[in-house]
């Protein structure tokens, strides 16, 4: 007789499946609001030490899955390791960000390595197969990548910007450059997230964090494009994978990438009306979100309202209840166990 097999929460509920409660994770809970990340943080050296270390990086990524038992782990790396493995220059100035090496033109580009160099992430996919190993059979493991003009914004400006002028920029002033730089990108996250589901990630997520940033001319073309290049890439290569894609500020073109096919999940920033998306994105994909970080700063009653109201809106259909956006370091840990309770009906 085949013993019996659990299939996350999360799956099911990306694959369709109704759910009593949705499941629950969140941007960034491997991070400073934990104490525990905090002193592993402290010995590991720089920021990318720590992404680079597979001890430590497994640690911090079940850390919160220990103590809240969220329905999935997130590996724990950043964006920017795909162009660290490019050849760039990249370094975290403790609490000023990343700093990069600008690449700006054809000259920049061409001082990057010839082709994506995999083996500088093994560390990165050792961790991906220690946490899987290390999680319980009912929790996803997430993998993800940067989108390629949240990526190329960081490679042209060197570090984040308000309203990445400079990427936008060069995107006017120079097309064939910036579709290089984006064919680059495309290229190296279908092959990185290929190799993330390949070490054990059950599902992958793309992070548009500056999708704000684009007018409506420039969106499909820089942001649209790339993602379904990658997405399409990574189901040629691997057709059961799942994909979930976050376009923070991407506003009413969340309808357009919900109608696409590109995504299996949409994610929610905090500035997206439920009724709305309820109506214009979840008909079409599961959604995810969309709680306000600050909303989990502040607590009280006014957090069990806005729990209630997301659960309530996306009730029903494929719902994975999540933050708008990544959680902030000031966060009480008590805030985040009393969000849980109120998502579970506990």
């Amino acid at each position: 007789m085949e013993p019996a097999t659990t299939k996350p929460l999360l799956l099911s509920v990306i694959d369709g499946k109704p759910s009593e409660r949705p499941p629950v994770w969140l941007m960034r809970q491997a991070g400073r609001y934990l104490p525990e990340y905090r002193e592993v943080r402290a010995r590991a050296g720089s920021f990318l030490d720590l992404c680079y270390n597979p001890d430590l990086a497994t640690e911090v990524t079940l850390q919160p899955i220990r103590r809240f038992g969220f329905d999935a782990a997130i590996l724990f790396s950043d964006i920017l390791v795909i162009p660290h493995a490019l050849g760039q220059d990249v370094t975290f100035a403790e609490g000023e960000g990343p700093r990069l090496r600008p690449v700006t033109d054809a000259e920049g580009l061409e001082a990057l390595t010839p082709a994506f160099d995999l083996d500088r992430l093994a560390p990165v996919l050792e961790t991906v197969k220690r946490v899987r190993a290390a999680l319980p059979a009912e929790t996803a493991l997430l993998g993800f990548c940067g989108a390629p003009w949240t990526v190329a914004s960081y490679m042209i400006a060197g570090k984040s910007t308000p309203d990445q002028a400079p990427a936008r920029l060069l995107a006017y002033r120079d097309e064939d450059f910036f579709a290089a730089l984006v064919e680059r990108l495309v290229d190296a996250s279908v092959t990185y997230l290929v190799a993330q589901l390949d070490a054990g990630v059950d599902a992958v997520q793309i992070f548009e964090s500056f999708a704000g940033a684009l007018p409506p001319a420039l969106f499909d073309r820089w942001s649209l494009e790339p993602i379904s290049r990658i997405a399409a890439g990574v189901r040629a290569a691997r057709p059961q994978a799942r994909i979930l894609i976050f376009p923070r500020g991407a506003a009413q073109r969340l309808e357009v990438l919900a109608q696409s096919g590109i995504a299996d999940v949409v994610g929610l920033d905090w500035s997206v009306d439920p009724d709305w998306a309820q109506e214009h994105v979840q008909a079409h994909v599961c959604v995810q979100g969309n709680l306000d970080p600050l909303s989990l700063v502040a607590g009280g009653s006014q957090l069990d309202a806005a729990v209630d109201r997301i659960v309530a809106t996306f009730a029903g259909r494929p719902h994975i209840f999540n933050l708008g956006h990544g959680i902030l370091p000031e966060t009480p840990v008590a805030h985040v166990e009393q969000m849980l309770r109120r998502v579970r009906g506990v």
